[in-house]
């Protein structure tokens, strides 16, 4: 295991050490494959009771992230600890034993439900592929979450098309901490529904961690949503972290040129603010050919010659960890 940059935890309840992936992508009848190195290198330590937000643009390895973390997708190097163990290098019949300490909550809440299926069976079904509780059991253990996130014990035997988009997301809350995991990941919760109900489940995701100890990586690319939820935040750029480190300096004081590009962005509330718009000119490069060096040459306004050609690694400045040789 190397020793990657990320902050330190003193009881992480999940650590990644350099995960990575790649794949194989066929580019025609006649043309080799490329390879795309959809993240590359990510290391972080998660605490109890925390949440890790992790922002990029659309193509920065985010999702790939995600279901990494949940085992959806094994990494093809690094290492996943969860209970000091790795999860990546175990065998399949093991690994289900650690899912039900990670799950996930989709982008769509009207896409992640069976339409076929009852909520209350929905709600259920992690508990009947999982454990070994009986049906009276689930049936209590499913109503007793439904409650937590404010729906009703009558709407055990309703459909999904019966409910509003935030109800739904209410249920596929509902779902995946019925087995009370120890992670939560949020892959774009909220970016579906609309604004009006946006806050109410950001604030029914607080009081859920508070009341049942859980750790969130939450992903999405709305700053102010994660500004709200976020202990630490990671931004990634082309599969790897260019800045990571607790929220408010991250949002305060930010050091790498593309997270200040991006926190320049953020709308404020103060019509009267003077805040500076940094503007990048150019377009995320191809994963199929990534820049030599770092990955955001192309586009920072701070390069020189050296970030054309070597890649500058994640280190500890200011009380963050960033990537960049212009940041002293």
């Amino acid at each position: 295991m190397t020793n990657a940059a990320r902050i330190p935890v003193a009881r992480p309840v999940m650590e990644a050490v350099d995960l990575a992936q790649s794949y194989n992508v066929s580019r025609g009848l006649m043309a080799k494959p490329a390879t795309v190195k959809a993240v590359a290198g990510i290391s972080f330590a998660l605490a109890p009771r925390s949440t890790l937000a992790v922002v990029g643009e659309s193509g920065s390895g985010k999702s790939t992230l995600a279901r990494m973390l949940t085992m959806i997708e094994t990494p093809g190097t690094g290492a996943l600890l969860i209970d000091d163990v790795d999860v990546a290098g175990i065998d399949a019949k093991t690994r289900r034993r650690y899912r039900g300490e990670v799950q996930m909550i989709f982008q769509n809440p009207y896409g992640s439900l069976n339409p076929r299926q009852t909520i209350g069976n929905a709600i259920e079904e992690p508990l009947l592929v999982n454990t070994k509780l009986s049906a009276a059991e689930r049936r209590e253990r499913a109503i007793d979450m439904m409650q937590r996130v404010g729906l009703r014990p009558e709407h055990h035997g309703r459909y999904p098309h019966m409910f509003s988009g935030g109800q739904r997301q209410r249920i596929a809350i509902a779902r995946a901490l019925v087995l009370r995991p120890k992670i939560l990941v949020l892959d774009e919760p909220v970016s579906a529904l609309d604004v009006s109900v946006r806050a109410q489940v950001l604030n029914l995701l607080v009081e859920l961690q508070e009341s049942l100890g859980v750790a969130y990586v939450f992903v999405s690319h709305d700053l102010g949503v994660v500004r709200h939820m976020a202990d630490e935040v990671m931004v990634m750029y082309l599969g790897r972290a260019v800045e990571h480190g607790p929220r408010d300096a991250i949002f305060d004081d930010p050091k790498h040129p593309y997270t200040r590009a991006l926190m320049s962005a953020t709308p404020v509330a103060d019509p009267e603010a003077k805040k500076e718009r940094i503007v990048l000119e150019g377009e995320l490069p191809s994963p199929f050919d990534p820049p030599t060096g770092c990955a955001f040459n192309p586009r920072c306004p701070l390069a020189f010659e050296r970030c054309r050609h070597e890649a500058p690694p994640l280190e500890l400045k200011a009380g963050r960890l960033v990537a960049c040789w212009a940041v002293e």
